[in-house]
């Protein structure tokens, strides 16, 4: 593989000024990462093909595309006839593939499963696979399948020989395929317009007291449902699972920020009672502050968990101890979590990962209390320096498509669909309150909420959603999480919370 990837190099040394853009797709099990090239066509109308080489790990072929990518170049850009997306070495480690793919993705298959959803989420009108026998059956299984959920793309066999590109560039017309008019539906939704798909399927369950199923609810209530919520939550509030938070948890607290919401909008005593309960966590029986909210379990998710609702006590009571408490449980968790170069490690025993949501949630938390505690105190300045810090250091990881991945500081880890929602509303926050430059960080967030459209169908079927992480030992650990392709409480809650932000409905 050393040698096949020296070649490559190699081939693409000399490609002229205007050089074809590369990024990481995947990584493959033992760590080979999978790389692809864009060359862009004559205008966005353009058609767009995939040209994918090194199926079975293969030379040859990989050489080929590669020397494709690079005569395509050649051609002066107003006149290259469509996009053209090329992944020379699609399988490195020279994996058994299969589609389309089985098992949980990328913790089985991943090569199969990051070659699936990637070419489904760029939805190529024609895909073309080098090959000098079996392609896995890939050609077949892309133009028979909705490919993850987007749409069937026709693709072809070509032989892995020279001027592989000679019959398409003949070509005068290449029809649009069934995946780039479904990703084109995607994108022309409104922010409204996708906040009521979401509605329909998230925000409709409220079992357990936590923030998965919360943030669903507060997107509800931002579109104006507050009594079906009502409804929902009325048993935690006056029913058999009333009380206080008792032994409190990480996602527990977090889960109050519902009848915080409730409370802003209703008045109502009870709602208003049971978040200065939650808040109260923080505190001695005598009021003094405890060294941290007592909720974190050592894991950076501690400072959206805890902090938020502290934001939510003082707006609702105008006592500056929950901003003061909000600010020391901060500096506790950054002992414990935020590395030297200022992105968070997911806990002290996480081998010193930065995994994706685990750095959204320090991100996210900031964002909902700086909007809730009062600017001219300390606590305050304290916590938006970190905020700031924090987006300024995530912003480097964003990738071209917008996204942040399930492993911030390893581009071959999978784009991660709820890191890139979270972030993107803390920098959406950011902008609107002046705590960040708008000329820098507003295209970041349109890219980042383009890249969360396409990854929503209008059924709630979502893409590459991490599943539920608890502290996990290793690197590798964190890059074989299952990246969930369908429903998922968590994923749609998050992105309901960006729409409606996004449509001024907060």
């Amino acid at each position: 593989m050393f040698k096949v990837a020296i070649l490559l190099l190699t081939a693409l040394m000399t490609v002229p000024a205007v050089a074809a853009e590369s990024s990481y797709i995947g990584i493959a099990p033992k760590g080979a990462r999978i790389e692809a090239f864009t060359v862009p066509g004559a205008s966005s109308a353009s058609a767009t093909v995939v040209l994918i080489g090194g199926l079975k790990g293969e030379q040859d072929s990989a050489l080929l595309v590669s020397q494709e990518v690079r005569k395509f170049e050649g051609i002066p850009q107003d006149r290259r006839p469509y996009h053209l997306l090329a992944v020379p070495l699609a399988n490195p480690e020279a994996s058994a593939l299969v589609f389309p793919p089985v098992g949980p993705a990328y913790r089985e298959n991943a090569e199969s499963h990051v070659l699936w959803r990637w070419i489904a989420v760029q939805a190529p009108d024609l895909v073309l696979i080098a090959t000098a026998n079996d392609d896995y059956g890939l050609a077949d299984a892309l133009t028979k399948n909705a490919v993850a959920g987007i749409g069937s793309v026709p693709a072809r066999r070509v032989a892995v020989a020279q001027g592989a590109l000679d019959a398409i560039l003949a070509l005068k017309e290449i029809p649009p395929s069934d995946a780039r008019r479904e990703k084109e539906r995607r994108l022309a939704r409104s922010p409204r317009a996708a906040a009521d798909e979401l509605a329909k399927v998230y925000g409709r369950e409220f079992n357990d007291l936590t923030y998965i199923p919360g943030m669903g609810l507060i997107g509800q209530l931002r579109l104006g449902r507050t009594t079906e919520v009502q409804a929902l939550v009325s048993p935690f509030v006056d029913g058999p699972r009333a009380g206080t938070p008792g032994r409190p948890v990480s996602g527990n607290l977090a889960g109050y920020l519902v009848f915080a919401e409730l409370a802003e909008r209703t008045g109502n005593a009870r709602y208003v009672q049971m978040v200065k309960d939650a808040a109260g966590v923080g505190f001695t029986e005598t009021g003094e502050m405890k060294e941290s909210m007592g909720s974190s379990n050592g894991m950076s998710d501690g400072v959206f968990m805890s902090i938020p609702i502290l934001g939510k006590a003082y707006r609702l009571t105008r006592d500056q101890k929950y901003c003061d408490m909000a600010a020391r449980h901060l500096v506790f968790m950054q002992n414990l979590d935020l590395r030297p170069d200022g992105l968070y490690r997911h806990s002290p025993t996480s081998d010193n990962v930065a995994w994706g949501r685990g750095n959204a949630f320090p991100a996210l938390g900031l964002s909902y209390v700086l909007m809730d505690c009062p600017k001219d105190t300390p606590a305050f300045s304290t916590m938006l320096k970190q905020f700031q810090q924090h987006i300024t250091v995530l912003s480097r990881f964003q990738d071209q498509a917008g996204l942040w991945h399930q492993v911030i500081d390893e581009p071959g880890s999978y784009a991660e669909f709820t890191a890139t929602a979270m972030i993107g509303i803390a920098m959406l926050r950011g902008v609107r309150h002046g705590w960040l430059d708008a000329r820098e960080y507003q295209p970041r967030i349109d890219r980042a909420w383009k890249a969360v459209l396409a990854r929503i169908a209008s059924n709630g079927d979502l893409l590459d959603v991490c599943e539920s992480t608890n502290k996990q030992a290793t690197l590798r650990d964190y890059l074989h999480r299952e990246a969930i392709l369908g429903k998922d409480i968590r994923g749609g809650g998050m992105a309901l919370i960006f729409a409606t932000e996004l449509a001024g409905l907060q």
